[in-house]
């Protein structure tokens, strides 16, 4: 068991200065894979491309042909309208009309969220790169702010960078769905509940969580889908001023390409699909296929942790891998301290332990913050549950990124395993993730307690007719799994696949050149690569 550690003690184990070190390099990493932006930035300031000079002022560009062209009837006025950018830092902002209704456009609208880096070299612009870092529920905007981390130079010289905040996301009427101090023992309770009351207040706590995203938020709760917020991108583009999309999205953000593409393959521009997700799946088997990613993702991790010498988890794989599992039990029965009052619960420590394998240049952090949670002092894991769920020390949110992937993902696909089958179903998950499988069995629960049903029908994506569209997969992505990149570059008819050979979330900007320089020649030039090309 773990030495009980009081607040006064918690100086002497992690010092402020420790502390502070963990969070900015992990927050630094989770931007390159498009997680914990916003709190990337309330560390750095807010404006991550300050310090980068351009080469005079931005071009007045007017639409290319049959830019503004609407696809339906009634939606003229959205898709011929102007954008008024205005200066927010070194930056530009604007907002977009949209319908929350597109079957209804002469009814309720909102504003979506725009923010634009501009092309650092002006007389080079070729158009406007539209980038979504996934979630789904991450906002956009931050993701573009960030673009200094982000996206390399090539990129950075020739295009605006242009993100947005998905409907419902950021600060494009944001839903809402528990108050802070609810939406923090949301996340902290048991994901893998030991007992009959805990398997109840599970439930409980998802039928109390839609309850509240019905009370707290306006009608646009109905109409979060990944199609609708792609026929957003397709407004936008027409704002941009843009006959075709050009777009990079990561994660989930692949979805929403692929689901663009569908949608409107006549528009499709150079699309590039970073960390895929395979669009034919369901829950369950996107569920068993996370749960057998994470599980790669961990063994490597730990695989390199006793190589390295001297591994606080062991002298072997299996060792360190039992250490993990009895680490999670001890902190189920008994929450460690961390800080500010707050307690390590096993919920925390699971997003604690599962953020830094999104990206395997901060192992390191992993291995320092389970050594001092060892020792009784759970503050640096409490730090990386802080980054994933983009919440501050004093159990605040910089957005409401945890609630928004429920809605949004419910409203796609409201699928649900009763509670009584649950425990039929953690053989299966444990057989590919014996680490993490009870927890990935339990949250089957899904979208349990739903009130709200989608307007909308979710398409078969094929993508018919598009442009070549660049699929990339990252072999060892603990998140979103390979085969799944594989998957989506076939059910795509113009599909091309790019591997990386590597661990981490996606693979743009990861250190891997044969990559980088690909995606940019695609990009900047439209040299399309060999399908199945390897890197």
């Amino acid at each position: 068991m773990q030495r009980s550690v009081d607040d006064e003690e918690q100086g002497s184990l992690v010092s402020d200065t420790m502390r502070r070190a963990i969070a900015v390099a992990v927050v630094a990493a989770l931007v390159l894979s498009g997680l914990g932006v916003a709190l990337a930035l309330a560390f750095r300031g807010g404006d991550t491309t300050a310090d980068e000079p351009r080469r005079g002022p931005a071009p007045t560009s007017t639409p290319a042909p049959g830019a503004t062209d609407a696809p339906d009837e009634g939606l003229e006025t959205f898709y011929g309208q102007a954008l008024a950018w205005e200066a927010c830092g070194t930056n530009e902002c604007a907002r977009l009309e949209v319908p929350v209704d597109y079957a209804e456009p002469d009814g309720e609208t909102f504003e979506v969220a725009l923010l634009k880096v501009p092309a650092m070299d002006p007389d080079s612009r070729i158009g406007s790169l539209v980038v979504n870092p996934g979630g789904p529920g991450a906002p956009g905007t931050s993701y573009a702010a960030a673009s200094g981390q982000v996206f390399r130079q090539p990129l950075r010289e020739r295009y605006d960078i242009v993100g947005f905040d998905p409907r419902g996301t950021g600060d494009s009427n944001p839903i809402d769905c528990l108050s802070d101090e609810d939406l923090n023992a949301f996340l902290a309770a048991d994901p893998a509940p030991d007992t009959d009351a805990e398997a109840q207040e599970a439930v409980s706590g998802l039928e109390e969580f839609f309850d509240g995203c019905v009370e707290r938020s306006d009608s646009l709760i109905g109409h979060v889908t990944t199609v609708e917020t792609a026929r957003d991108m397709d407004v936008l583009r027409a704002a941009l001023g843009e006959s075709e999309l050009t777009y990079l999205g990561a994660s989930y953000g692949t979805k929403l390409g692929a689901t663009y593409a569908e949608l409107f393959p006549d528009r499709v521009g150079r699309l590039v699909l970073d960390g895929a997700v395979d669009v034919s799946l369901g829950s369950r088997e996107l569920t068993i296929g996370q749960a057998a990613g994470f599980q790669r993702a961990l063994e490597a991790y730990v695989t390199d942790c006793v190589e390295s010498g001297d591994c606080p988890l062991g002298g072997s794989l299996e060792e360190g891998l039992e250490r993990i599992r009895d680490f999670l039990d001890e902190v189920d029965a008994q929450p460690l301290p961390a800080g500010n009052g707050r307690e390590l619960t096993v919920g925390n420590a699971f997003y604690g332990i599962i953020t830094p394998l999104y990206v395997s240049d901060y192992w390191s952090i992993l291995t320092q913050s389970l050594e001092v949670a060892f020792s009784g002092n759970g503050s640096a894991l409490m730090l990386l549950a802080d980054a994933y769920a983009s919440r501050n020390a004093d159990g605040s949110f910089n957005d409401n990124s945890s609630e928004a992937i429920y809605a949004i993902n419910c409203l796609d696909d409201p699928a649900t395993e009763p509670i009584s089958d649950i425990p039929g179903e953690i053989p299966a998950m444990e057989e590919v993730s014996p680490t993490f499988g009870e927890v990935f069995a339990w949250s089957l629960l899904g979208c349990q307690g739903i009130e709200v049903e989608s307007s909308v029908e979710t398409p078969e994506i094929r993508a018919e007719g598009a442009a070549p569209i660049l699929v990339v997969g990252t072999t060892r992505d603990p998140a979103t799994p390979y085969e799944w990149s594989e998957a989506l570059a076939d059910q795509l008819e113009s599909g091309v696949l790019l591997t990386r050979d590597g661990d981490g979330h996606t693979a743009y900007n990861s250190g891997n050149e044969c990559i980088d320089t690909t995606i940019e020649d695609y990009l900047l030039e439209g040299t399309v690569p060999d399908d199945g090309k390897e890197c």
